[in-house]
């Protein structure tokens, strides 16, 4: 284990160090703090094990979901201050940096025309608008005993600060809103378990209307469906990402912590899927690109296990997305430590090193800055290797892309208002 301790000065210097650190630490909110009369987001309690926090953007454009309502956070170093209409970090009392409140856009505050808050449809995580879909995952009412993931929170958090039906036409009103107002250019789908495989069924009457009324990028983060070659339609209606949470490489920490997704489809469905649909990206419509995700959470393993999925992750030409582990309220593992951040600096160092050797897309896609986790380009900085070649390469791809992608928005608009 690691000795070395995360310093004032480092995290002055490293915005990427700072977001890590925040996921580790949390911060308290000084009583001079006016988050939402200042224009910031509410906290709300949505998505199943993360989105906690208050949402903030570090120097370097970071945009981050840092705890505050956790225990842990209650003992934490950093303090979030108002000063002269600025907020500030101090650690221990010494100040750290200026930070920004993300804003809250106008559709926060707007209710659909039968009263529901939009809000409890869909909110921004960082810049992206996330949608819990359909019902509570069946883990969390299953008898005689629940299944339902350890640190998992979702069944707390439907119907209290999201809503657990959504229709079509609701969702579609949210997103034209988030479209207008926020500029969003991306909509992630998460859903949970439901018996008979039901999930991308119920997904798609909301991929097809995004995809042919606005045109902007969807992902779909889903248990794996038993008939892989789902994910080739969900490839050709135009899905730009599947996401496979399977949350924890050690086999005996994913049976314990994962009952559910161990008894259901075990580790190795969720990597034969995960590899299967990494191998999509040549199929499908040259217009919508493709990638896949394995996601682990960083601090419920040890971490070389963690760097060990990140290597297996990579090896098969997915994108690893790696959270860091969070104590939620209410959940059974909610009296846990956090993890230390000296303990993942190497984890996410190596999520860096290892999307790079492996020439993976990172960081192409236009207006997305991720809130609930460390982005593989954000960890750039904890890295000493610079890896020139492959940085203009993306630098290229992400300015084709993003030019491709914005006429193609502005075309299916005008179209639309015709």
């Amino acid at each position: 284990m690691s000795t070395e301790l995360v310093t004032v000065q480092q995290v002055r210097a490293n915005p990427g160090l700072l977001k890590l650190d925040l996921y580790c630490k949390g911060l308290r909110m000084d009583e001079s703090c006016f988050i939402e009369q200042d224009g910031g987001r509410k906290v709300l309690r949505t998505r199943a094990g993360l989105g906690s926090g208050l949402e903030l953007i570090l120097p370097g454009g970071l945009w981050t979901n840092v705890p505050v309502s956790e225990s842990f956070a209650q003992r934490s170093p950093y303090t979030l201050y108002r000063e002269q209409g600025s907020y500030r970090l101090r650690h221990g009392g010494t100040p750290v940096t200026e930070v920004q409140l993300s804003p809250r856009p106008g559709w926060y505050d707007a209710n659909l025309a039968n009263g529901k808050p939009m809000t409890r449809i869909g909110t921004l995580q960082g810049t992206y608008l996330g949608i819990y879909q359909a019902k509570v995952c069946e883990y969390w009412t299953q008898k005689p005993t629940k299944m339902n993931c350890k640190f998992c929170s979702v069944g707390l958090n439907l119907g209290v600060d999201d809503a657990d039906e959504k229709s079509v036409e609701e969702v579609m009103t949210v997103i034209r809103a988030a479209r207008r107002e926020s500029g969003i250019t991306y909509v992630d789908f998460n859903t949970g378990h439901y018996d008979g495989d039901t999930y991308l069924d119920i997904l798609e009457p909301y991929i097809v209307r995004i995809k042919k009324e606005l045109g902007l990028l969807v992902g779909v983060q889903t248990p794996p469906h038993r008939d892989l070659k789902r994910y080739d339609h969900l490839r050709e209606i135009g899905v730009n990402r599947v996401s496979f949470c399977f949350e924890i490489f050690d086999r005996k920490l994913f049976e314990e912590i994962c009952p559910g997704k161990h008894a259901e489809y075990g580790l190795d469905f969720y990597l034969e899927a995960t590899r299967y649909c990494a191998a999509l990206g040549a199929r499908g419509p040259s217009h919508e690109p493709w990638v896949t995700n394995g996601e682990i959470i960083a601090g419920l393993e040890p971490p070389e296990s963690s760097i060990a999925a990140i290597d297996w992750i990579t090896s098969v030409g997915a994108i690893p997305t790696v959270c860091v582990f969070r104590p939620l309220v209410g959940t059974d593992l909610e009296d846990a430590d956090p993890p230390r951040t000296e303990d993942l600096v190497p984890v996410f160092r190596r999520l860096y090193e290892a999307t790079m050797e492996a020439g993976l897309p990172i960081g192409c896609a236009p207006n997305i800055h991720v809130s609930l986790v460390m982005l593989p380009e954000e960890c750039r900085s904890l890295s000493p290797r610079r890896y020139p070649w492959q940085r203009a390469k993306l630098a290229m791809m992400k300015r084709v892309f993003g030019h491709s992608f914005s006429r193609r928005l502005r075309r299916m608009e005008i179209e639309n208002a015709a």
